[in-house]
């Protein structure tokens, strides 16, 4: 409630190291533990009801399942569950259940990635190669192993070489997760949930298929709570993003065309723009960086949780100078038609974009003509 557990200042002690604020947290770690042993010993005596001795033994058991009767919700009225409850018999078969002593997913997709000759030389020796690769949505976490083995070497900046990893296909989730500086992954096709989650740097430049026949500003292209937790890079998406874009981000950049409910929840950095319809409670708990939406029915205002953030339109030559180079990067990487739009139409488009400011932005030259003698922007410019 108080939305400063990142700021190490918890009023009541429990999400902070300062032992002055601990002193306020009356509770005892017994207590937790205690819980957790009425947790276990329910599960227990419920595992009794069922006739069965440990949670192994009803794992995959689909048989158990039932549609409860007499439910009349609208939303559920139409949902088919045959895909749950309809699958093969486990009740004699459990040998699935016996997996390695050390959980592996197998080969990945990023093992191919670390395995080819040229890849190894180019990071060995600061080099620059581009590979290109078909991926389907098992493929998940592309690009996180990858920046393992070049921090392990380098640190999170010390790559000065260039690794340019084109994909096609409908990628599955974390695709570009705390990926570095030095890496480009570049996606045609799909993204599920948490693309670019923990990014550190490099960039992400997402695109629909060559095929596509719809336009992509009315489109999902991205899941949900992506750029989750971002420290740095840019992510550009060629389509809309599902809800939570951006929360917790801190570092990051982004050029959306459309985001879902809770944009830039927690938000403590960096900057977004979105050229296109946003959901509900956008900025809730934001304190830092700055955020750029196009309203173009007027209804913007009336999605923003106002308890931190204020909004105003771009009043400074510093913000409209950032939005254009973010929005002129954005077409120049995806080719979007309404990125092309909005600049060939730019005095028509900036006054309908608005600045979500935080406090900790109120006098920054992007948001604050009083700053350095920014000029102050009228509606014509």
């Amino acid at each position: 409630m108080a939305r400063i557990c990142h700021t190490n200042n918890c009023p009541v002690g429990v999400a902070t190291q300062q032992e002055k604020l601990r002193q306020r947290f009356t509770g005892m770690p017994e207590h937790v533990v205690n819980f957790f042993f009425f947790v276990a010993t329910e599960v227990r005596s419920l595992l009794a009801r069922l006739g069965y001795r440990s949670l192994k033994d009803i794992m995959g058991r689909a048989d158990l399942l039932r549609v409860r009767e007499g439910v009349h919700m609208t939303k559920t009225q139409t949902l088919n569950l045959d895909c749950l409850i309809n699958l093969p018999d486990t009740r004699t078969d459990r040998s699935w259940l016996e997996h390695e002593t050390v959980h592996s997913n197998g080969s990945v997709l990023d093992d191919e990635i670390l395995a080819d000759a040229a890849i190894q030389a180019a990071i060995r020796d600061h080099g620059t190669v581009s590979k290109t690769y078909r991926v389907v949505n098992t493929d998940r976490s592309v690009g996180a192993r990858v920046s393992g083995v070049i921090a392990k070497q380098y640190g999170d900046t010390g790559f000065e070489g260039n690794l340019v990893l084109n994909f096609a296909g409908s990628v599955g989730q974390s695709f570009g997760a705390f990926i570095l500086s030095g890496l480009t992954l570049n996606l045609e096709g799909e993204a599920n949930d948490y693309v670019g989650k923990g990014m550190n740097g490099g960039e992400i430049i997402i695109k629909p298929f060559a095929t596509a026949t719809y336009d992509p500003a009315e489109n999902v292209i991205v899941g949900n709570t992506c750029l989750y937790g971002a420290t740095g890079g840019t992510l550009f998406a060629n389509g809309q993003a599902g809800e939570r874009f951006a929360v917790r981000n801190s570092f990051g950049k982004a050029v959306i065309e459309g985001t879902g409910d809770h944009c830039c929840e927690y938000m403590t950095g960096g900057v977004i723009v979105v050229l296109g319809r946003s959901g509900r409670n956008v900025g809730a708990g934001m304190t830092g960086g700055l955020a750029y939406f196009l309203d173009e029915d007027g209804s913007f205002p009336t999605k923003v949780n106002p308890e931190i953030v204020k909004v105003q339109r771009v009043v400074t030559e510093s913000g409209a100078r950032q939005l254009k180079e973010l929005i002129a990067a954005h077409a120049e990487r995806t080719g979007s038609p309404k990125a092309k739009r909005i600049l060939e139409q730019w005095s028509d488009y900036l006054p309908k974009f608005w600045q979500v400011v935080p406090p900790s932005e109120a006098d920054s030259p992007e948001t604050n003509p009083n700053v350095t003698s920014e000029k102050v922007l009228t509606p014509a410019q």
